[in-house]
């Protein structure tokens, strides 16, 4: 039964080998451990019985999964410490440690939470005995949540105030993991839509109130780097963690109906969304009493504010029609995010359906946290002698820019892919397949802080909001089209694969497109 993480945000950039060590050895012994906690349960399609996982055949160095996490975890650890976050003692004032602490630990536990219902979001609605259509309805009803509420909701956090939307966050993801218990379709529909809306606090309101902390108390901004440094650390190890912790939870006893009622269940793959639950109760109190209210610029527009919202994207398509770079990057940008979504909905049944066993998700998972680990570290460890753009002489005249670093990541990703639809095509190799994910993820890794220097450099500070929002609505469209046709995975995989060729053309065109219509 395939288990697929449908909340998976890629990851800037994270830096404790240490750390990460721990976390992939405790995810190792999991895959190894957790066996002796299930059961050989059957199950129909619709008969709602938890199913235990088979133990792939051993080798010497075990496992695929396990002699590939290995080496993965030396390279890991390696470029980890080579780009590990790092402040001068002697510049960090009175008070910021204290600061630091009450921000990480908050973020840790907010963080974990999300990442705990990802790898178990489709096995539990297929233990429901949900059809891949209706599961696909239920994501991009989620998706669609997250993306209407996060073109306002940082006006609103604004309004609001930081602290008070990020006890709402966990109070809507605790409703939405409640609802994971009732097997009614249309509260499994309102589970996503309030868990859409949470992802929108969590990656706007926990990082203004960060910022606007830092500022309030007077920290030198060279800090505010390194505490960015530090959350996308923190935000890795609990991806990484989250996996196997799921893994285990869920195999610790079987799915199971509550007596005298058809629509409630407990156990199985429930068991992540109570752990989840537990992490958000537990931020809860620590926002409350750690915390001070911090508010926006905006503080007191209220709904006022909210009508910023088709100002600035009006502001967006502006900046569009004033640089033909925009439009073209926000293509190459549509292109890429696009297929990693469309990924995170299907790496899972691709696996399942080319292996001899059940292959260990929760090792899987942090397998790919680490290559995309991997990859963000080779970004940093490169983009100060390379960057991402360069001003081509002979164009200088119109600001012509070379993508240096975008492009080659964009054909690799599609690479990648190509080579999964190929072997889904042909012989459906598992260790292929495999390996090509990684790959996939290490460009993931390397995508986001490359794209996001590329975009600094691009989009008018001016209109940067609103043309953010004009770039997720090319994106979010492919992502709702490609989940909804219920495609074949090798032709889902074909697409995505040329996809992101689309993004190669778009990004190498940056290079020959005049800055300025009227030139």
């Amino acid at each position: 039964m395939p288990v697929l993480p449908l909340r998976r945000l890629p990851l800037a950039r994270a830096r404790n080998p240490l750390a990460a060590c721990i976390v992939v050895g405790a995810a190792w012994a999991s895959t190894h451990g957790w066996r002796l906690l299930g059961s050989k349960d059957t199950r129909s399609s619709r008969s709602l019985l938890h199913v235990s996982v088979e133990p792939p055949e051993q080798s010497l160095l075990g496992d695929l999964y396990t002699a590939t996490s290995l080496p993965l975890l030396a390279v890991t650890c390696v470029l980890g410490w080579l780009t590990r976050p790092t402040a001068d003692a002697e510049q960090v004032p009175k008070g910021f440690q204290q600061f630091q602490f009450q921000y990480l630990l908050v973020w840790f536990l907010a963080i974990t939470a999300d990442w705990l219902q990802g790898p178990y979001v489709y096995e539990l609605y297929a233990s429901y005995g949900w059809s891949k259509a209706d599961i696909a309805r239920l994501f991009v009803a989620g998706f669609a949540s997250s993306m209407l509420t996060g073109t306002f909701i940082g006006s609103v956090a604004d309004a609001w105030g930081r602290k008070f939307c990020a006890i709402l966050y966990c109070i809507l993801y605790g409703l939405a993991c409640l609802t994971k218990h009732v097997n009614v379709y249309g509260v499994l529909m309102l589970g996503r839509l309030l868990g859409g809306a949470a992802t929108s606090l969590l990656f706007s309101t926990f990082e203004c109130w960060m910022v606007g902390e830092h500022k309030r108390c007077g920290f030198p901004d060279g800090l505010l780097r390194y505490m960015f440094g530090l959350m996308f650390f923190v935000q890795y190890l609990a991806a990484i963690g989250a996996g196997w912790l799921a893994q285990l939870a869920a195999s610790s006893m079987p799915l199971t109906q509550v007596a005298d009622s058809d629509a409630l269940w407990y156990g199985g793959s429930t068991l992540p969304f109570d752990l989840s639950l537990a992490f958000l109760l537990t931020a809860m109190p620590a926002i409350y009493f750690m915390w001070q209210e911090n508010y926006g610029e905006r503080r007191g527009e209220g709904v006022a504010g909210l009508s910023q919202v088709a100002l600035s994207f009006q502001a967006g398509c502006d900046a569009l029609a004033s640089d033909w770079r925009v439009p073209l990057l926000g293509l190459a940008v549509a292109a890429f995010e696009s297929s990693m979504y469309v990924f995170v909905f299907n790496w899972t049944p691709a696996l399942d359906g080319c292996s001899a066993g059940t292959p260990p998700h929760g090792l899987i998972f942090s397998a790919f946290m680490m290559a995309c680990m991997c990859g963000s570290s080779l970004f940093n460890l490169l983009d100060a002698s390379i960057a991402p753009i360069k001003v081509r002489p002979r164009l200088a005249s119109k600001v012509g820019l070379v993508p240096k670093a975008l492009w080659p990541v964009c054909l690799l990703a599609a690479g990648a892919l190509a080579t999964v639809a190929s072997s889904l095509f042909t012989t459906s190799s598992e260790a292929l397949i495999f390996f090509s994910f990684l790959a996939f993820e290490a460009c993931v890794g390397a995508y986001f802080p490359c794209v996001s220097t590329v975009k600094s450099e691009l989009v008018p500070e001016e209109a940067r909001a609103g043309v953010y929002n004009v770039y997720r609505v090319p994106l979010n469209m492919c992502v709702v089209l490609l989940l909804l046709a219920d495609l074949e995975l090798k032709t889902s995989f074909a697409i995505c694969s040329i996809l992101l060729l689309s993004s190669v053309l778009a990004v190498t065109m940056l290079g020959a497109a005049p800055r300025r219509i009227s030139e």
